[in-house]
């Protein structure tokens, strides 16, 4: 039998790899500047999809409420993750620098069946950075998960902007364009 070192390098076994997205585009697909690039890493953590954030700070106003699970947090400097499954049920994951997050199940557009699940989120700004990292129990997840969107949203008033890591056509920016999403092998 040859050890795993010689497996990997013959390419003839791999293990589960991280599924790593950048973020580089605004929603209509016009690229962001080098500034507001957003890195994520989704892992496998056995029982849980290991979320991992490293983004530009942007030193928007944080929300008044206390770290944790925090109703329209997408009004503030935030990363989310959509994760789509059969029948339009998706997952909305949303972190934010402060340690504040929101998650939430949809059957359908925009139709939350359940929200403020709990979640285990460990976010840190560091300078002009900062990064997330949470633990989303698979139970979470839809049926059938197979495409997904990142988006990030910072700034304010005037100044507001929304990346997306797929394109989303439109008049403006609509994160639960279901349709758009990427499909993916979940790690």
């Amino acid at each position: 039998m040859l050890p795993l070192a010689a497996l990997l390098t013959a390419g003839t076994w791999s293990p589960m790899r991280d599924l790593e997205i950048t973020v580089d585009t605004l929603w209509d697909g016009t690229p962001a500047e080098p500034s507001e690039v957003v890195h994520v890493r989704l892992g496998d953590g056995g029982d849980h999809l290991i979320l991992t954030v490293d983004a530009p700070f942007h030193a928007d106003p944080p929300p008044i409420e206390a770290r944790g699970s925090t109703w329209r947090l997408w009004n503030h400097e935030v990363v989310e993750l959509f994760v789509l499954g059969m029948n339009d049920r998706y997952l909305e994951v949303e972190v934010g620098p402060h340690g504040h997050y929101i998650v939430l199940q949809l059957d359908g557009a925009r139709n939350p069946v359940q929200t403020h699940l709990p979640l285990d989120l460990d976010a840190r700004i560091e300078g002009e950075r900062w990064t997330a990292t949470a633990r989303i129990p698979r139970t979470y997840l839809p049926l059938g998960a197979d495409r997904i969107n990142v988006t990030a949203i910072h700034g304010t008033g005037e100044e507001r902007r929304y990346l997306s890591w797929q394109e989303l056509p439109g008049n403006g920016p609509d994160f639960h364009r279901i349709e758009r999403f990427g499909r993916v092998e979940l790690p």
